[in-house]
């Protein structure tokens, strides 16, 4: 009896090997994981869904998103303009934007989250552009400001710009629901293209009213004010002395009035 106790307690495996062995199955479990989805990100990364697009995926991108309201042949609609001659510069300015498409109609089509890749903006701007060719891209010293003179900029910005978009960008109200949006965040490119498409209420500004030097120095002095701080503190969002006037009467005149019923109150 002796000799088979002893037989079997040597026959027992440790519990170490056991949780050696979880370890192992758990190491390997992990490292065909890993490699699976590795292998599959590689070949979606082959795929033609991440190939580059070309102006016939432009072409179905545009048929299933905005030929509702402009039509499959950019003829236009009751619910939307024709698309002839805006070219593919106005198609980069309304979607990259999240301006199109609309969710619904109004006085407006305001700015919202983008729903396409930038390649597929792309695409579809090549297509409107092959079909009913219009205003394009810039040459990229206009957009990067080279040789541009800011004071120069600032001068056409408040002449020609500032009455809807405030003198420092901040945006402004219109009539009829309307407004001129904010240009703190608006992309040089996206600068350009409001200059040369006029969207909405914005009036077209050609080479004849501003030259290509003169739509550059507006772009680098927007650029310049998007890039540096408010000089005077804090800038109650840029909208001038009604923002100014009324942090004065709220706050200045409200402290007044606060501390004249204290010191009443006190004499009391």
């Amino acid at each position: 009896m002796a000799r088979e106790k002893k037989r079997r307690s040597t026959g027992r495996r440790s519990p170490l090997a056991a949780a050696v062995l979880i370890g192992v199955g758990l190491l390997m479990t992990g490292g065909l994981y890993a490699g699976a989805t590795a292998a599959i990100a590689a070949t979606e990364d082959e795929s033609p869904a991440n190939a580059t697009l070309t102006v016939e995926d432009g072409k179905k991108l545009f048929q299933a998103n905005c030929a509702t309201c402009h039509g499959l042949d950019l003829q236009g609609s009751e619910n939307g303009p024709s698309l002839y001659g805006v070219g593919e510069l106005s198609v980069h300015f309304q979607v990259s934007t999240g301006r199109m498409p609309m969710q619904a109609q109004s006085p407006q089509a305001p700015q919202k989250p983008v729903q396409f890749t930038e390649e597929q903006i792309d695409a579809m701007a090549a297509f409107v552009q092959s079909t009913a060719p219009g205003p394009t891209y810039p040459e990229a010293e206009v957009l990067e400001g080279e040789g541009a003179d800011l004071s120069h900029g600032a001068e056409l910005f408040r002449i020609n710009c500032a009455m809807c978009h405030n003198v420092a960008g901040a945006g402004g109200a219109l009539t009829e629901g309307k407004y001129a949006p904010g240009l703190h965040t608006t992309t040089p490119l996206n600068m350009y293209a409001a200059m040369v498409t006029g969207p909405q209420n914005m009036p077209v500004f050609n080479d004849l009213n501003l030259t290509l030097e003169d739509k550059r120095d507006i772009i680098a002095y927007l650029v310049f004010l998007q890039e540096k701080d408010s000089p005077g503190g804090y800038a109650l969002g840029s909208l001038g002395p009604v923002a100014e006037g009324l942090f004065i009467w709220v706050f200045g005149i409200g402290s007044l009035i606060a501390l004249t019923v204290w010191i009443t109150a006190k004499s009391n």
